[in-house]
């Protein structure tokens, strides 16, 4: 499954952006898609994730209220739609699928099998 993210910049903080994700037909429905991201120095971090079971979303608590996903079907697209940017949201932004469908599974990295290449977002303060 060949995952390619766009999207990122550099904004400012209390700007908004959205992140996209295309992924192959027919991958939403066999695979959770969710979002990590990795800021410099430090390890790859959930963000939010959609069950492609059940079609419930969860976020990192650093970015709930702030951050939403999205899916447009017939694109093949997830998007992840941030709002109230901080500096702090400053990384490499990485969609990623899973074949789980729990939060329990899907807050870690490690139950990804596919990986985009990565989107960077700068957010200045």
């Amino acid at each position: 499954v060949q995952l390619q993210a766009s999207g990122g910049g550099l904004v400012q903080a209390g700007d908004s952006l959205r992140l996209s994700c295309t992924a192959p037909e027919r991958t939403f429905g066999i695979y959770s898609m969710g979002w990590f991201r990795q800021a410099p120095g430090k390890e790859r971090e959930f963000v939010g994730v959609r069950s492609y079971r059940s079609g419930r979303i969860w976020f990192a608590d650093s970015v709930k209220g702030r951050f939403t996903i999205s899916r447009d079907n017939a694109r093949n697209t997830v998007y992840l739609e941030m709002s109230s940017l901080k500096p702090e949201d400053t990384a490499l932004y990485y969609c990623a699928a899973s074949p789980y469908y729990s939060f329990s599974d899907l807050s870690s990295r490690g139950k990804y099998d596919f990986w985009g290449q990565g989107t960077l977002v700068t957010v200045s303060s």
